[in-house]
């Protein structure tokens, strides 16, 4: 039986970790009384009481209680922004080169951001295999459902008498210093930042990130951008769709309730489009948890996780 214990299991990704980890037999789930959530001292003890801890909390707050933790007791899982760049915390994307390994032996593990999935899966094969060079200048457009932006967010998409601003896609991260930029740049191998355009639109999950290239920006072709991907993700939650979406269209919300992701390379001898496609709430944030803990208590990556029949085979 795995003891876990989820630090801020009120907000959007807490919520959906406890909900899902509750149906499983092998996990136990500790809590601390509700009139004690805010106390660090019982939250480290209950945290060193488990195999596992999720940290599901504001930056200040995940830094504050992962420093009180003793380093050889849980295995802690952090899926704020504050350690993602930090040398002492695994970054857990498994299915990057090496990196399911590293998560097996941790203590520490960063879960990745939503947006930054995406453009880091598309990319970080290309930089290390020579298909881009590390200061190509590219633009990354990402689509969300409003269920990424939290509970705040998703009580205002969900207000009858919301605004009606909130009908159409909004971009946001306008002044280029969106948060996941600082992990998209060092885990992705590129020594420039791409200008990244995030947008939230009215539905409530699902993402697709999407990067365009000219094929001068490649050292090879879409074929070969294709090869790579293939090799790379042989094994894991992340598979290259050959088919071109759903006639002609790819939908940001295709992938919703699902745990992995796929990637599609598309467009022509001139101009080159790479696409991934998951679900925010699933391989953006609380499924790519799961499949962290799965990993570092050395049991299935893809237990009580959903995904696509094509992966389970």
């Amino acid at each position: 039986m795995i003891r876990v214990f989820i630090d801020g299991s009120s907000g959007t990704t807490g919520l959906k970790i406890k909900e899902r980890l509750s149906g499983r037999s092998d996990i136990e789930l500790h809590s601390v009384p509700y009139e004690m959530r805010h106390d660090i001292e019982v939250r480290r003890k209950a945290a060193e009481s488990c195999d596992c801890v999720f940290l599901c909390l504001p930056d200040d707050a995940a830094k504050e209680i992962a420093a009180v933790l003793d380093p050889k007791g849980p295995v802690v899982i952090d899926t704020s922004t504050a350690h993602r760049t930090d040398d002492a915390w695994v970054y857990g994307m498994a299915e990057l080169e090496g990196q399911r390994e590293k998560i097996a032996a941790s203590h520490r593990i960063a879960n990745p951001g939503c947006h930054a999935s995406g453009f880091i899966a598309l990319t970080a094969p290309l930089v290390k295999h020579g298909l881009i060079r590390p200061d190509t200048m590219l633009e990354c457009l990402s689509l969300t459902g409003y269920s990424g932006g939290g509970k705040k967010m998703i009580a205002q998409y969900e207000d009858a008498a919301r605004d009606p601003l909130l009908k159409a896609p909004r971009l946001y991260g306008l002044t280029q210093n969106h948060k996941h930029l600082p992990e998209m740049i060092r885990l992705s191998g590129l020594t420039v930042a791409p200008v990244f355009l995030p947008v939230v639109a009215d539905y409530y999950s699902g993402m697709e990130t999407v990067i365009p290239l000219f094929s001068h920006q490649v050292n090879g072709t879409a074929a070969d951008i294709i090869d790579c991907y293939e090799s790379v993700y042989s094994d894991g939650l992340i598979r290259v769709k050959r088919e071109n979406g759903e006639g002609g269209f790819l939908s940001a919300c295709s992938m919703s309730g699902r745990d992995d992701m796929e990637l599609h390379v598309s467009g022509n001898a001139e101009r080159i489009l790479l696409t991934a496609r998951f679900d925010n709430l699933g391989k953006g944030a609380s499924g790519a948890a799961i499949q962290n803990m799965n990993i570092a208590m050395g049991i299935r990556e893809d237990t009580g996780l959903v995904i696509g029949k094509d992966i389970q085979e």
